[in-house]
């Protein structure tokens, strides 16, 4: 799959840019790559082969709940001079462009979530990791609120749900 560069639809993938592998079968890369014994022993697979396990489970479960043959997997890249940012997944919802991260680590440190979200035009996010569902009212550096929808990685198949779910919260106030 190629990145889009753009925060608004329509989805035109870059095809000057580098593409990213989203391989059909999750068992056989696990062997491939020789990680079963890493896996088995994990409690939290975003710790599994620097987070590609697990944000690959999340891919296969975005694409296996679409239902057009015409589906597929997106993502986002930004490239500037001074730095680059990307996002595991975008999904179309509504005509917006949800972004979606992969991560563990806490709200703080999704600089490249920021990064879109300043640029989106709606305040819609989505991030799955090990914790628990909740909802946060999140802030750019810049001062753009937006909401945070953390869902633990096993809602990965019910992203569509939650998604229509939280965009039928109050959307969040400038002043919030």
């Amino acid at each position: 799959m190629y990145p889009n560069i753009d925060t608004k639809v329509p989805i035109l993938p870059d095809l000057k840019k580098s593409p990213r592998l989203q391989v059909l079968d999750t068992g056989l890369m696990n062997y491939t790559l020789g990680i079963q014994t890493e896996i088995i022993g994990s409690d939290d697979l975003n710790k599994v082969h620097q987070g590609t396990i697990i944000e690959h489970l999340i891919g296969q479960e975005l694409l296996s709940a679409q239902y057009n043959a015409l589906s597929s997997l997106n993502f986002w890249v930004r490239e500037k001079k001074t730095s680059t940012a990307e996002l595991d997944y975008i999904y179309l919802f509504e005509s917006k462009l949800v972004p979606i991260e992969v991560k563990s680590g806490k709200d703080g440190a999704l600089k490249s979530l920021h990064q879109y979200m300043d640029n989106a035009p709606h305040d819609m996010a989505v991030r799955f990791y090990a914790g628990k569902f909740h909802l946060t009212q999140a802030l750019t550096p810049s001062g753009k609120p937006y909401r945070l929808l953390n869902l633990p990685y096993y809602l990965g198949s019910q992203t569509e749900k939650y998604i229509a779910w939280l965009s039928s919260q109050t959307p969040t106030s400038p002043h919030s």
